[in-house]
């Protein structure tokens, strides 16, 4: 076959992105193709820079055209990135590509060890992110990333006041923990929770993201109808423990995303403390809490099981001092890095396969 760009965007429409279902060219992936002699370089721009099987895709790549053009030629393939969105000229947090809704039905389920975990895990994969405490009477992200005692500045933006996030391991934070001491109590009725929600969605300069996440409250809430009437969400992650006592309410929380008049998709779900591991006996694990509940309410809403986070010491001394449990080499590394590169997998799915979701308006 003849060298040419054209020859090499057939060569290359045979290649699928495993995800997607669909092939590299059609998608626009691939990018910038430079033929210089015998060495052509080109990009292929996946979805998010966590993707799992950049490697795979590369060598497939590689495998179709020395299939056409013969091995004699000398092919430099850049692998990028570029956040997929489906969110187009929104008047608020227009520069916010996707936002994801952190919930569970239930409280004491680990949802904000997780939310926390996952952010700093998709900020080191080189995507940029946001992290939304929404938990206004139970604030605990700042003692996650170990900024207590930290407190956003404010700057003049026209006529306005512009909250400036704390940043902390590469991800942009804020908490109402930030605004009120330490050791008082947040003690407000539904509305004035939901108006702070609110600020923190359109009165914070959050700038360029490729993920904003909202670490929601337990249950089903003012802050949850606040969040999907204020902004329309990407897709929510649920997120529970194998217990049946935990599924319930979870089920709860799967459920209000998928009402007709919410209609938000449901990314998956998460099953945290799936088995106890001793440090010392990294291959036994024991089933507190009992087996692959998440898996069966995953299977049951026909939604995706992204992923089950085992329950060891590690990730409680990390909660308790400020520094994230991904960051740290081990079991739990690896289980939040493979969970964001699902969530991430998901979220390009979704842009992919539905249309964007609407602001809810619900009558009273």
């Amino acid at each position: 076959m003849q060298l040419s760009k054209e020859a090499i965007l057939k060569s290359l429409s045979r290649v699928e992105d495993p995800d997607l279902k669909r092939d590299l060219v059609s998608l626009g992936m691939i990018q910038k193709i430079h033929i210089e002699g015998k060495k052509v370089s080109f990009s292929v721009v996946l979805t998010t820079p966590a993707c799992p099987l950049k490697e795979v895709i590369k060598n497939n790549c590689i495998e179709a055209l020395e299939e056409d053009f013969g091995k004699d030629l000398e092919w430099d393939i850049h692998m990028t990135s570029q956040v997929t969105t489906v969110r187009e000229a929104t008047p608020i947090l227009p520069d916010v590509k996707n936002i994801i809704a952190i919930a569970s039905g239930k409280g004491g389920v680990g949802k904000s060890t997780t939310a926390s975990n996952l952010a700093v895990a998709l900020a080191e994969s080189g995507a940029k992110v946001g992290l939304i405490d929404a938990d206004i009477s139970g604030p605990s992200i700042p003692t996650m990333f170990n900024v207590e005692g930290e407190q956003p500045s404010v700057k003049k933006v026209g006529d306005k006041n512009v909250i400036l996030p704390i940043e902390q391991y590469g991800v942009k934070l804020i908490s109402i923990g930030f605004l009120t001491p330490a050791d008082s109590a947040v003690v407000w009725r539904g509305p004035m929770a939901s108006s702070a929600l609110r600020q923190f969605i359109s009165d914070v300069e959050w700038g360029e993201l490729d993920y904003l996440l909202i670490d929601l409250p337990p249950g089903t809430s003012d802050i949850h109808l606040t969040m999907v009437q204020t902004v329309p969400v990407t897709g929510a992650v649920i997120v529970t423990t194998p217990q049946k006592v935990a599924l319930a309410d979870a089920t709860k929380g799967l459920t209000m995303f998928k009402q007709p008049q919410i209609n938000v998709p449901v990314l998956g779900v998460i099953e945290n403390m799936a088995y106890f591991t001793p440090e010392e006996l990294p291959d036994n694990k024991y089933y507190l809490f009992g087996k692959e509940g998440g898996k069966k309410l995953a299977e049951k809403y026909q939604v995706e099981f992204l992923g089950e986070i085992p329950i060891v010491q590690s990730i409680r001394e990390s909660g308790d001092t400020g520094y994230p449990a991904v960051l740290k080499n081990g079991i739990t590394q690896k289980a939040y890095k493979e969970l964001a590169e699902s969530v991430a997998r998901q979220v390009a799915i979704r842009n992919a396969e539905k249309k964007k979701t609407e602001i809810v308006e619900i009558k009273a």
